[in-house]
């Protein structure tokens, strides 16, 4: 089906994410079918769909996880289709979960500093403890701080309410100091209120930093992002403003399964 035209698609500027035709199959299951997005850089991009559209697959393709079957991701005019994970997120590509991947004994400070220093190459170990490292315990404390979490930065991760894991989580993506931040579902499972605060903190990333947003949720997909792609079975529907998707009445037959006339 016929994309809506993007407006970004006039300028010169290099995409800072994009893929090329990206497909993957799982034997004669075709997850992913012929995606080609483009992110300009500062994006505030929201990739959305109904259950089992495919997006989660697709990050898995951006990120390294799941090798794609054709097609080509380019980071910043780089070609990335073949590199590992960790390779991508030393290029920039950071990433966070739909369920969160924390240590549960060890503290927020402890969490987040050991982010760092594996960024920095510093390494960690018990022969080496992270004490020792001010420069990264400073990084680690001010960006808690920034993420609304100083005062609970000596708390085990498993004490934390879950709206406020998911806020480290998104800080320990933030710590590898990424060009590209996919989030995937930050929102998921958390009640209103945390909903609201991860909202404000996403909104308030610096703009060196492009965001693609999985999210089921719209209010917030509609009040954070500045252009929409819709996937549905495994391709891209329909992408475009905020305006353009949600008034389209393709996306409202994928999600609702209304007449398209009705």
């Amino acid at each position: 089906m016929t994309a809506l035209a993007s407006p970004a698609a006039t300028t010169t500027a290099q995409p800072i994410l994009q893929t090329i035709g990206l497909e993957k199959r799982f034997g004669g299951l075709v997850a992913t079918s012929d995606v080609s997005l483009s992110l300009r850089p500062g994006a505030r991009h929201a990739l959305i769909g109904p259950n089992g559209a495919g997006k989660t697959t697709f990050i898995n393709l951006l990120t390294g996880v799941l090798a794609p079957s054709a097609g080509k991701i380019l980071l910043d005019g780089t070609d990335i289709t073949t590199e590992r994970p960790h390779a991508r997120v030393r290029r920039g590509l950071s990433r966070t979960f739909q369920i969160n991947q924390l240590f549960a004994e060890l503290t927020l400070l402890e969490t987040v500093a050991i982010a760092i220093a594996e960024r920095e190459r510093k390494g960690w170990s018990m022969f080496r403890p992270l004490a020792a490292q001010t420069a990264v315990i400073d990084e680690a404390a001010e960006l808690l701080a920034r993420f609304r979490l100083a005062d609970v930065m000596a708390k085990r991760t498993a004490e934390l309410p879950y709206g406020r894991q998911r806020l480290l989580e998104i800080a320990l993506a933030i710590a590898a100091k990424p060009r590209v931040l996919l989030l995937d579902e930050p929102a998921a499972g958390v009640p209103e209120d945390g909903r609201r605060e991860i909202l404000d903190i996403v909104r308030g990333l610096p703009a060196s930093v492009t965001v693609l947003l999985i999210e089921h949720d719209m209010d917030l997909v509609f009040s954070f992002a500045d252009r929409i792609s819709v996937l549905v079975a495994g391709g891209l529907l329909v992408e475009g403003t905020v305006a353009e998707v949600s008034g389209d009445p393709r996306v409202r037959t994928a999600y609702l399964g209304e007449d398209a006339d009705g």
